[in-house]
């Protein structure tokens, strides 16, 4: 891959080139982190002739320090927790049912608006193609990833166009793989590689999502 993306679609498209190995398969679903590893995952579903859906994620932070996480929840009623964080902290039983509440909700509502009525697809036994637009420290796809392995898929494949390295190396033990479409060791931030980094709307989201939907069905 060249050294910067004009926008998401471009990443998406160069990204998909290193997952040819995935394309036409029957088991293959691409799930994409809303908002900005939405348009990344289009582009890579309609190159490899798979499906598209969204997997939102939602932190669980500390009650009183809300950037450390102590657990996730997850498209599919997923909920990850990391129990001797909150032992070690002594974070209550209640804090915590109180802080899943509250992104649950959150989690809700970003679900009907991407995916209306539509249920949250099965991937038992399916090959997932995890997207996003890149990885800085992965803490989103970390929980991603752990919560997608509750749904019991046969293999999870992190796919990104661009990472930090040593957050891009540390995936090798969490996925099944993982494909980094470049790894700068001056990597500074996701969006230093985008001419484009613009904030992805809610409608994008939707619209793209509608369009996937639309393709999938022409050719099934």
């Amino acid at each position: 891959m060249a050294t910067r993306f004009h926008d998401r679609h471009d990443a998406g498209r160069r990204l998909a080139g290193e997952l040819h190995a995935y394309a036409n398969r029957t088991d293959v679903i691409v799930l994409a982190l809303p908002r900005g590893g939405v348009p990344v995952g289009f582009e890579v579903a309609t190159a490899l002739g798979a499906p598209l859906d969204v997997f939102v994620v939602r932190k669980l932070g500390l009650p009183w320090e809300e950037e450390v996480a102590m657990g996730a929840i997850a498209s599919g009623g997923v909920r990850v927790l990391d129990s001797e964080l909150i032992r070690e902290v002594r974070v209550s039983e209640a804090d915590v049912e109180r802080v899943t509440a509250i992104e649950r909700a959150e989690l809700v509502r970003r679900e009907r608006q991407y995916r209306g009525e539509r249920p949250f697809p099965d991937l038992r036994g399916k090959t997932i193609i995890l997207v996003d637009d890149g990885l800085a420290t992965g803490s989103s796809m970390r929980a991603a990833v752990a919560a997608l392995r509750q749904e019991a898929p046969s293999r999870i494949v992190v796919a990104v166009p661009v990472a930090a390295p040593a957050t891009c190396n540390a995936f090798g033990a969490i996925a099944d793989e993982i494909v980094c479409g470049m790894t700068p060791e001056g990597f500074k931030a996701v969006g230093h590689w985008y001419d484009d980094f613009s904030q992805t709307s809610d409608e994008e989201v939707q619209a793209l999502l509608d369009r996937a939907r639309l393709s999938t069905h022409a050719t099934t």
